[in-house]
């Protein structure tokens, strides 16, 4: 019987082994420790070692592999256990306060996200060019808005974004070009040379309204396109600073209603009929930091979706929720035109790639776009 401590043998391989440990995989890991173990019961059976030697050889040898690192770190091994659990429940949502945007109303107020265990704060944004670069500093978790502005932002790098989910696609008579009922301008073509209020430069509204332009002989280039936001657009259409006003729901209905606007197009024609409008954006860093997270707000949101899409009643009653000045009454809420709002029982990250590659074809033809792989933004499947 040997009675020396420590085990040289049962010490030096334990030591060697506790060191490397954390730098295996999880089944390697739990292999490593069994043999491990079987070879120490070996040891004590076979007479190479006292129990009490080689169980105390064992204890010595993992402090010193531990102390080894402490002092040095391991950086490829086992997450900890903050890294593991890291989630967060608070959300700041920036999103464009339109129709588009309903199914994140419908979820918000009815209590979809804190079903979840999320309580998510609500920014009204301009568009989705106002808040990328706010939402890559971190500022926001989540933003909803126009495709557009999100995937001219990803070419330029200027951002690093996933379209996690779609929020909607134009229906009839939910996104316009609007004017006073005095106005002289009758027809598409009275609009050469004139000024159209937009809520932000060569956005998505931009794109409609460029192809609609285009299919009636008309040059976009012959029309000034100035940004002006939303709530500001009637104001200015009455003073006569703009001749016309791009206007989506719920603005366009207000707009008829309190000040008399009326339609000169509906955007929703030829080339653009029901044209994906806008969907939700994270980081592809805030992607991979908070998975949990992301996987809990996507539950809520197409369960939003799917309600936007088929219960008038709760997209009215949404709508009506937003604050001022951008919630609508129930008069208006009433006569409000719905887009069509796609949901998915697919995993994280579900979206339609045909669609949201129309959207890259359309800004190539209208604003000289390069070539774009929209891959890019689509998460890999799981």
């Amino acid at each position: 019987m040997n009675t020396d401590y420590p085990v040289i043998m049962i010490a030096v391989t334990i030591a060697v082994a506790a060191t490397a440990l954390p730098y295996l995989s999880r089944p390697v890991h739990r292999l490593v420790s069994f043999l491990i173990g079987l070879a120490v019961l070996a040891a004590i059976c076979g007479g190479q070692a006292l129990p009490v030697n080689a169980v105390s050889s064992i204890a010595l040898r993992w402090g010193v592999a531990a102390a080894l690192h402490l002092a040095v770190g391991s950086p490829l091994g086992l997450p900890s256990a903050a890294e593991i659990t890291e989630w967060v429940t608070d959300l700041n949502v920036a999103v464009v306060p339109a129709l588009d945007s309903a199914g994140f109303f419908v979820a918000l107020y009815g209590g979809l996200f804190k079903a979840q265990g999320l309580n998510v704060h609500f920014t009204p944004a301009t568009s989705s060019e106002t808040v990328i670069a706010d939402q890559v500093k971190g500022q926001f978790d989540v933003t909803l808005g126009n495709y557009d502005s999100y995937i001219q932002a990803q070419q330029r790098r200027e951002a690093d974004l996933y379209i996690v989910a779609e929020a909607s696609m134009m229906g009839p008579a939910t996104q316009g070009i609007y004017t006073m009922p005095d106005s002289r301008i009758t027809n598409l073509s009275g609009l050469e040379g004139k000024t159209i209020a937009i809520n932000a430069p060569k956005n998505i509204l931009y794109l409609l309204a460029a192809s609609v332009l285009a299919e009636h002989g008309i040059d976009p280039s012959l029309v000034h396109f100035a940004s002006v936001p939303f709530p500001n657009m009637t104001a200015k259409l009455q003073s006569g600073a703009i001749s016309a006003a791009l206007l989506p729901e719920p603005f366009a209905s207000g707009a008829e209603q309190a000040q008399g606007v009326v339609p000169l197009a509906d955007l929703n024609q030829g080339a653009t009929t029901a044209f994906p409008i806008a969907g939700y954006v994270v980081t592809k860093k805030w992607a991979a930091r908070y998975p949990r997270t992301l996987a809990a707000f996507y539950t809520a949101i197409e369960q939003g979706q799917r309600l936007a899409d088929t219960s008038r009643a709760d997209v009215e009653e949404a709508m009506m929720g937003i604050p001022a000045p951008f919630g609508v009454s129930r008069q208006t809420a009433a006569v409000l035109a719905l887009d069509s709002y796609p949901f998915s029982p697919g995993p994280v990250g579900s979206v339609d790639k045909i669609r949201l590659q129309r959207i890259v074809n359309v800004m190539q033809q209208f604003i000289g776009f390069p070539k774009f792989n929209i891959d890019t933004m689509i998460m890999p499947a799981a």
